[in-house]
């Protein structure tokens, strides 16, 4: 089916409704720039136009990499191109969080590696305590106002930083953030349905949500246990957090609604993810073009009253709109 694209909450910006990200794929698994092409390729001609990255996935070079592969092959206005902020990028005093130099340094150094002269979302990748809001909002609305960042947004921010955001930029004439990030799927699923949502919704945002398959439970490729070569092989602490013998009955039961739709799990997980109209990008990520190709799959997908039903049975909660 074709793909849909989704506004940022109130915001005029329309993403992908798949999207893709670089979080520990480019520059990390994969560093092969023709490979990298083929997989972007791909994405672009199944409709995605939103790819996500940070200025410390893989010390950069994820930047690089996945915006060479892109910038080479399409035209620049066709993409929504993101990046973050907050995570250590050197050893000084001065080289991690949100403060005005840290964050205008950072997106220098994210502009360059990207090679374009603007982001269209910029994100602060965590909340930073230690930076008054009046600082991180003024900052942030200043760098849309200069042109470099067109839209920004907060991530994995707790609700009611989101909320002191938004207030402090209304009752200051400043750009709110437009967007969150958080991790959102069938198995991590209670932070964003009680906290984050409703806020998120009450103010015009939108979400892009990252992990919506559970670093990949949700696909049934750890249905026997962890392969060789896959991500939880690569990344114990994921496997430690979701593969769990109750994780994996849910997932193998999952199965069955899928097959009956048509779909895989993979596709049956972002189908599901994308149901909340508050919603407006599942960010996906691939090592392999069929990987991406399959996730592809999901676009356009609405998944029936009937379905909705077994999968809440299945995960054991109770339905949420």
């Amino acid at each position: 089916m074709p793909m849909r694209y989704r506004k940022l909450g109130q915001w005029g910006l329309k993403v992908s409704e798949i999207s893709l990200g670089a979080w520990v794929t480019y520059g990390d698994a994969v560093q092969d720039l023709e490979r990298i092409k083929a997989i972007t390729r791909i994405a672009y001609e199944g409709g995605i136009n939103f790819f996500d990255n940070a200025d410390v996935y893989a010390k950069g070079l994820a930047e690089e990499l996945m915006s060479k592969a892109l910038l080479e092959q399409f035209p620049r206005h066709e993409l929504v191109l993101s990046s973050k902020v907050f995570w250590p990028t050197s050893d000084d005093a001065n080289g991690r969080g949100l403060s005005r130099k840290h964050v205008r340094e950072s997106l220098e150094r994210s502009l360059k590696r990207m090679g374009t002269d603007y982001l269209d979302l910029y994100f602060c990748h965590r909340y930073d305590p230690e930076v008054p809001m009046e600082e991180i909002v003024s900052t942030m609305s200043n760098l849309v106002d200069r042109g470099l960042v067109l839209y920004w947004g907060t991530s994995e921010w707790p609700a009611a930083r989101i909320v002191e955001a938004v207030q402090f930029a209304r009752n200051n004439g400043l750009h709110p953030p437009a967007v969150e990030q958080p991790q959102y799927s069938m198995l991590y699923r209670e932070r964003v349905e009680q906290e984050i949502l409703p806020e998120t919704e009450r103010f015009g945002m939108g979400m892009v949500v990252w992990s919506p398959l559970a670093m990949g439970m949700l696909t049934g490729r750890y249905d026997k246990g962890i392969p060789k070569d896959s991500r939880f092989e690569r990344y114990p602490q994921f496997g430690n957090r979701f593969l769990t013998e109750e994780n994996v009955r849910k997932v193998k039961a999952l199965k069955e609604v899928a097959d009956e739709l048509g779909l895989t799990r993979t596709q049956l997980a972002l189908a599901w993810v994308l149901r909340q109209k508050g919603v407006s990008s599942a960010i996906t990520g691939a090592t392999r073009p069929e990987q991406l190709e399959e996730s592809l799959g999901a676009a356009g997908v609405d998944l029936p009253q009937e379905a909705l039903e077994k999968i809440e049975k299945i995960l054991g909660e109770e339905p949420k709109a």
